[in-house]
């Protein structure tokens, strides 16, 4: 997450800021000063994700380097994916995977449909791109998703700031991992503050349906200093915790790996979340994004 952007009244190009009024509230397409193409999607304010045009494989948001770590580690170096994204946003991750695996196949779901309508028409999707894009509820299109068919699942879905409870649960990381291929891969971004009571439950709910996982977080948020993201991978194979600790640790914004044994004690004795006892994350302070 990232500053507040400046707002600017109505719809305008150029070097100005481009604003849409979506179905989740004020959306902004903020210019990058140091890229010319470049734009930070806002909602309401809040930092969403930021996209370069002509560098799809730029990745300026921490947690998105560090989606883009799993997105590399998912598979050999340039083979095509399957890929299902749960949360589209501008499209950030989707617009990574198809230039770094060339011939990609990607499905992406997002409930806001007039935030599709405004990031293709802003931000237009190369044609050449395996990409379809799904108006709806990220459960919903998860259940429309076959067996056995992605080789790489990224849940980034927030709405007003939180994650929707309905995405929290044992039984919607059942169904994620029924989607996946054997050997998948799964990764969540999340977002939680002091005392880090969700992101511990969400640890324990993820364990519950899968038997590797890693974390991979700011260690000022690990630690339960500030609210910030912290992105989570599950599978059923072994995970390359030591080419993802490295990456992370190289990042402009290092991050720390936590796996096994350290991770189980980071957990504590947090109980898996079920669909009947399941909560939205936490808001954000609203400082945060001052």
């Amino acid at each position: 997450m990232t500053g507040r952007a400046s707002r600017t009244k109505g719809r305008r190009r150029g070097a100005e800021a481009v604003t849409e009024q979506v179905d989740g509230g004020v959306a902004e397409l903020v210019p990058d000063p140091d890229r010319p193409r470049a734009r930070t999607l806002l909602i309401d304010g809040a930092p969403q994700s930021h996209v370069d045009p002509d560098e799809p494989t730029y990745l300026d948001f921490a947690y998105q380097r560090r989606l883009g770590h799993i997105a590399d580690l998912a598979a050999p170096p340039g083979r095509p994916v399957q890929a299902l994204h749960l949360g589209g946003g501008a499209f950030t991750l989707a617009r990574y995977v198809a230039a770094t695996r060339p011939r990609s196949t990607q499905q992406i779901v997002e409930l806001d449909a007039r935030l599709v309508q405004f990031v293709r028409r802003e931000l237009p999707l190369e044609s050449g791109w395996r990409i379809r894009v799904r108006d709806g509820d990220a459960r919903a299109g998860l259940a429309k998703v076959h067996d056995d068919w992605a080789d790489l699942v990224i849940v980034d879905v927030f709405s007003g700031a939180r994650t929707p409870a309905h995405l929290t649960s044992t039984e919607f990381m059942a169904e994620v991992r029924r989607a996946m291929r054997p050997g998948g891969c799964c990764a969540l971004n999340l977002a939680d503050g002091p005392p880090l009571a969700h992101l511990r439950a969400q640890i324990a709910t993820v364990r519950a349906v899968f038997p590797e996982l890693c974390l991979v977080a700011d260690p000022a948020v690990l630690r339960g200093r500030r609210f910030g993201n912290a992105v989570l991978l599950a599978s059923e194979r072994e995970l390359p915790v030591a080419e993802l600790t490295r990456r992370a640790a190289s990042d402009p914004h290092p991050g720390r790996v936590e796996h096994g044994r350290a991770l189980a004690d980071f957990t504590g004795g947090a109980a898996p979340v079920t669909d009947a006892s399941a909560q939205p994350s936490p808001a954000p302070p609203e400082r945060v994004f001052e």
